[in-house]
């Protein structure tokens, strides 16, 4: 019997994850990439000397990366070399400044200068921050949340009040803590979660957990390391990447997909995962009557922000900087409302700075420093050219008033990417960055389905869907997307 063919839509890190644990069970896996190079949001490209990780930049979770490569019977080692960042990153906040030690007890040891008395309480946080940790990717990030039925266990109800699921992180880090600096250390992970502390469930603690005690790692030659190295795992099984190659239709018949167009070309296909936008795909490239949701209901999501992203070289080092320099300098509250209140473009924003040269003489000269700088902003913003030039005159501004030097005159490279970049490059949904931002109504089964029941053998994976915006949880949602058609065509009936 001939393997079984799958098509998967997309080489971002949900659509490698689930093309290898596919191979990996015998089924022929083809993974058609719009993009020249795999990645998705996660892509580099190098440019005077310079390699910039286009898109994440921040290694956490490593347990689930490890959890990844031995599920092939390999290592992280293997593949790409990680260094524990000390300090983990350092936040600005205009009157003074905060450095996150790497040991648990340097952090015990910062509350307590803060706070007097604070570290008691940041043991009890953390401890209940790990639980959710254990308890969440286990019992509820690994679920593939068709319905709600599949948490309707007695673990998982008898952990429901201690996962702080329907308070929100402010008030959680407000009941433990007084100090505002320590509140906003804590409550900065929300924004790779796409909310603010006010609207984003205290279960995300989790993430604490992650942050202080599993660490902030950097992969030596940057993020796009992993990206090649789960290629390369992929591969190593049977898959083939076609690159350049953007699905432009998809054919669908009695409710099943037969095939789907790209490069002219029409790929026959068993089963489909689509890892692309969910959006996307399902809006422009399904024909109506296949559609499991319509326009109003995309429009009525709430969307995590998009990112004006500025990709910098400099001629100079620059001392100042961290490998992670958060600067909230400015009020966070006033950004957060442009963002999700009032959409607009954000007067004084919150800045978060990468310079990964601080930690890899290879991703700049020498001499030099790579810096890439993110503000978050709405999505569905009118991104011009004027304002683009804007935001570069104000983060430069903000750069040199954080080091006390002038450092337009050093800047020798310079790239600009925001939402018409996203919806040019990922066809990202009103030019989002990070997905759906992770409230309490898109939380589980709540999210955009994997699966479109008026199609029987297609898959949806990504930050659209379950779990959620992330690397560590793209990877999860590409491994189960992959299960579930695994757990449909058993294993014995896959051989040649």
């Amino acid at each position: 019997m001939a393997k079984k063919k799958v098509i998967v839509i997309g080489a971002g890190f949900s659509g490698i994850s689930s093309a290898a644990y596919l191979a990996k069970e015998g089924f022929a896996v083809t993974v058609l990439e719009k993009n020249s190079i795999p990645g998705g949001r996660a892509r580099n490209f190098t440019s005077n000397g310079f390699t910039y990780d286009m898109g994440p930049s921040w290694y956490w979770m490593p347990d689930i990366f490890e959890s990844f490569f031995a599920d092939f019977n390999r290592k992280v080692s293997d593949y790409y070399e990680l260094e524990r960042l000390d300090p983990a990153y350092k936040i600005f906040f205009g009157d003074h400044e905060v450095k996150l030690p790497a040991s648990i007890e340097g952090i015990y040891e910062l509350y307590e200068q803060i706070e007097p008395g604070s570290s008691k309480n940041l043991k009890v946080f953390l401890k209940e921050a790990e639980y959710k940790y254990r308890i969440g990717i286990g019992e509820f990030v690994h679920k593939p949340s068709h319905s709600m039925s599949e948490y309707m266990s007695w673990k998982i109800l008898r952990a429901g009040l201690k996962l702080n699921m329907f308070s929100s992180f402010a008030s959680y880090t407000n009941k433990y803590f007084k100090s505002p600096t320590i509140r906003r250390m804590l409550e900065f992970p929300v924004l790779f979660l796409g909310g603010t502390a006010d609207t984003t469930p205290a279960l995300y603690s989790l993430m604490n957990y992650s942050d202080m005690v599993q660490g902030t790692w950097y992969p030596k030659g940057g993020m796009f390391k992993v990206v090649e190295a789960m290629v390369k795992v992929a591969e190593e099984l049977g898959v083939e990447f076609i690159y350049n190659a953007e699905v432009d239709h998809i054919s669908i018949n009695n409710g099943r997909v037969t095939s789907v167009n790209a490069q002219d070309k029409a790929f026959e296909v068993d089963h489909l995962i689509a890892t692309g936008d969910y959006q996307f795909i399902e809006q422009k490239l399904l024909p109506a009557e296949y559609r499991k949701y319509s326009a109003d209901y995309w429009d009525k999501r709430v969307l995590s922000p998009s990112s004006m992203i500025f990709y910098l070289g400099f001629n100079t080092r620059i001392p100042e900087l961290e490998h992670h320099t958060l600067l909230f300098d400015e009020d966070f509250e006033e950004h957060a409302k442009s963002i999700y209140d009032n959409p607009s473009w954000p007067d004084r924003p919150s800045i978060y700075v990468s310079c990964t040269s601080r930690t890899d003489s290879s991703v700049a000269p020498q001499g030099h420093e790579n810096v890439m700088i993110l503000i978050p902003v709405a999505p569905g913003l009118n991104d011009s050219d004027e304002i683009r030039m804007k935001y570069y005159n104000h983060v430069i501004m903000r750069l040199e008033r954080y080091t006390g030097r002038k450092l337009k005159d050093n800047i020798v490279y310079q790239r600009i990417y925001a939402h018409r970049d996203f919806e040019t490059d990922y066809h990202a949904f009103k030019g989002n960055a990070y997905g759906l931002a992770n409230t309490l109504l898109q939380t589980a089964f709540l999210k955009p389905k994997m699966r479109n029941s008026k199609i029987s053998n297609m898959l949806f994976a990504g930050q659209l869907t379950v779990p959620g915006p992330g690397v560590p949880p793209a990877i999860i949602s590409g491994e189960m997307a992959a299960k579930e058609i695994i757990k449909s065509q058993p294993v014995k009936h896959l051989a040649v």
